[in-house]
């Protein structure tokens, strides 16, 4: 049993969408949605450094993207439909798409709206975001709490992602919570997932009127519960609410090894979920998708786990 994941915010590299482009197709793909979101998304991903692809309203959609173009270079290159999807954070709009519930150009002019209303909500207050590697998780979630700071991804494998005001993140980096290795600031213009992007729900919910999703037609596991959600219109929901409410990956992880999942494959830029897999769910395979040359692998993982 498979499942399709794709990653969030943090992911993405300069020039990572190069080699992509050069699939046939790729290229006038990716001019159509650019047109469509009037965002130029091959300069984004083949030529910005990497502050200017730090920037949510940019960020958001070149993941998007890249995650959809990676996803049909597979289809075309081994025609399977995947057991289950999931992504993390703004991952889950290029599930829904994976899964049928939105298609390619809805879900990018969605995440466009998406990463414009976090960028604004961002400017706001001076925000961030930091991972705690290691430590017990009710250990570190109460320090989080003590601080004032919000457990915004509960990532499992000993993964917590801290949310809050620079300040905050500052104390934090002072004061680590008993037993953490580590903490590293990501690389995000903003407190995701918690109370500072209220105002971006709202801007979201608005632009999701617009939308008609179709129920999955695979199962689609979200974010907010680890549930499977049976109708596209709970996901559509749920992809609105997400906005200012915690990730919880640990509980999606948990989904898998319910569902039977045998082997995980991470869409470009993949890397950051596979990690969390191959310590969270030990005997699953994982591949990510990091380049074409990745292809070949994921096509003989599909192979063997559809």
């Amino acid at each position: 049993m498979l499942v399709l994941v794709a990653p969030g915010q943090g992911a993405q590299t300069p020039g990572f969408l190069t080699p992509w482009l050069e699939l046939p197709g790729a290229t006038d793909r990716v001019a159509a949605w650019s047109d469509a979101i009037g965002l130029d998304l091959a300069h984004y991903g083949t030529q910005a450094d990497a502050d200017a692809i730090r920037d949510t309203a940019v960020a958001q959609p070149l993941l998007v993207a890249a995650g959809l173009l990676s996803a049909m270079a597979l289809s075309d290159t081994a025609e399977f439909t995947p057991d289950a999807v999931a992504g993390h954070s703004v991952g889950e709009i290029t599930a829904a798409v994976l899964a049928g519930v939105l298609d390619d150009t809805a879900a990018l002019t969605l995440v466009r709206r998406r990463g414009l209303a976090m960028a604004e909500a961002a400017a706001v207050t001076e925000t961030g975001m930091s991972a705690l590697l290691g430590g017990d998780p009710e250990v570190s979630v109460a320090h989080l709490e003590k601080l004032g700071l919000t457990p915004a991804n509960m990532n499992g494998a000993g993964q917590i992602v801290a949310a809050g005001t620079l300040e905050q993140l500052a104390a934090l980096a002072e004061d680590k919570p008993e037993g953490v290795r580590k903490v590293m600031p990501l690389k995000v213009a903003g407190a995701f997932h918690t109370h500072h992007m209220a105002p971006a729900v709202e801007k979201l919910a608005e632009a999701a009127k617009a939308l008609t999703p179709a129920d999955p037609k695979v199962t689609y596991v979200s974010n907010k519960d680890g549930a499977a959600v049976a109708t596209g219109t709970e996901v559509l929901q749920r992809l609105v609410g997400q906005v200012a409410n915690p990730v919880r990956w640990d509980l999606c992880m948990e989904t898998f090894k319910e569902l039977g999942v045998t082997a995980l494959v991470e869409v470009c830029p993949g890397g950051t979920l596979t990690g969390l897999a191959k310590r969270a769910l030990p005997g699953v395979a994982t591949l990510a998708l990091k380049t074409p040359a990745d292809l070949d692998a994921a096509r003989q993982l599909v192979a063997e786990h559809v």
